[in-house]
């Protein structure tokens, strides 16, 4: 593939359908960069080319030039001197190098107009490539930030999941295991205050007790009455 068609291709593309149908648009614009590098390598290699060419093409014109004035010099000095015959060859002479003349003018000027196309080109593919790169900077911080939210996602399923639940429910229920073991550490033994309670129930059931007692009269033995 040519260096201009391959750039025509790249610079007619729609980048952004392009990266809507593209199963991984990250690889794609780094490879459609890459080939938009490659090819801005050879455009300006290319137009180095051409340049050198017209600068060389340049010299022959000066040099081309140089040589029909001085043979149309030449020619007019025979022509004073009453010499016709060297005045003709003299300007045949001429008529060469000034062939020759056309022939670098028409060729310098396709050679500028070439220049002029590739710096265009080079212009129009510059752009695109940094309007390519400015597009995989995004690309590539949407890239992270999508994998950022996946994973966030993915760990909330996780969390959501039966078997988390099921985990949760386990700890639980080895909480309440551990809650009801320390009630059982203390069932069926009285506290403190319930002793001295009791205590004082039983001290006022002895008191009334003894005031029963107070209250009987005394019965002598000797004061049974005979049987």
């Amino acid at each position: 593939m040519g260096i201009f068609t391959r750039f025509r291709d790249i610079i007619s593309s729609n980048l952004n359908a392009m990266l809507d149908k593209a199963e991984d648009p990250e690889k794609l614009i780094r490879l459609m960069i890459r080939e938009m590098e490659d090819t801005l390598v050879e455009i300006k290699a290319s137009c180095a080319g051409v340049m050198a060419e017209r600068k060389k093409a340049d010299r022959q014109l000066e040099e081309m030039t140089g040589r029909s004035e001085y043979w149309e010099e030449k020619a007019g000095m025979a022509v004073q001197k009453g010499r016709d015959d060297l005045a003709r060859e003299a300007l045949h002479e001429k008529r060469r190098y000034t062939r020759r003349i056309d022939v670098l003018e028409s060729e310098i000027t396709d050679l500028n107009q070439l220049v002029d196309q590739y710096q265009d080109d080079i212009r129009q593919l510059e752009e695109t490539l940094k309007n390519a790169r400015n597009k995989q900077r995004m690309l590539t911080q949407r890239h992270i930030h999508a994998k950022r939210k996946r994973q966030a996602q993915e760990d909330i399923r996780r969390m959501d999941s039966e078997e988390v639940v099921r985990k949760f429910d386990d700890f639980e229920g080895r909480i309440e295991r551990m809650e009801s073991e320390a009630d059982l550490v203390n069932y069926g033994r009285r506290t403190t205050l319930e002793e001295e309670l009791d205590k004082l129930n039983l001290d006022d059931e002895i008191e009334k007790e003894l005031e029963t007692l107070k209250g009987k009269p005394v019965v002598n033995e000797n004061d049974h009455p005979a049987e």
